[in-house]
């Protein structure tokens, strides 16, 4: 399998820090789905993988073979089987994941007015953009200040 920098990427936050039995069942599971993962009988060139403890990864390198909106929603029911599986949220795109000193913790996107005054988060607070799409941008464009990415334009002035 070979992941590119232009491949495309899909983040889902957990809501809670995962546990290291559940890492590695996940893991497990992402390994035996990315090496059976297709599109329209073509192999998807996919890596799946936890960063973090609490970000689930999913990779494809569409210069291979293209993602189809059936393999996406194979993808999807896996994520969805983990929330089950594991009592976890992964979809709850309101929940903004920040570094707090050396631990990753969340707020809801509504409540970033309250955080900011409350002095918990920052202009410079480290924020995870989940909107990234490509898997180079992970290194670049992944944990950013809050100011630069695309909450800016709910901070109070």
């Amino acid at each position: 399998m070979e992941i590119s920098e232009n491949s495309r990427i899909w983040i889902y936050q957990a809501d809670r820090e995962l546990t290291e039995p559940e890492l590695q069942a996940i893991q497990l599971q992402l390994d035996e789905f990315t090496a059976s993962w297709a599109a329209h009988g073509h192999a998807l060139a996919a890596k799946g993988e936890v960063r973090y403890r609490r970000f689930l990864i999913l990779s494809v390198n569409e210069e291979k073979a293209g993602v189809t909106g059936c393999s996406i929603d194979k993808s999807v029911a896996l994520m969805k089987n983990f929330e089950t599986q594991f009592g976890i949220q992964l979809f709850d795109r309101m929940q903004v994941a920040y570094w707090d000193g050396d631990r990753i913790n969340t707020f809801r996107k509504g409540d970033l007015a309250k955080m900011m005054a409350e002095g918990a988060i920052r202009e410079e607070s480290i924020i995870f953009n989940n909107l990234i799409e490509r898997y180079g941008e992970l290194n670049i464009a992944w944990e950013i200040p809050l100011k630069e990415s695309w909450l800016n334009r709910l901070m109070p002035a």
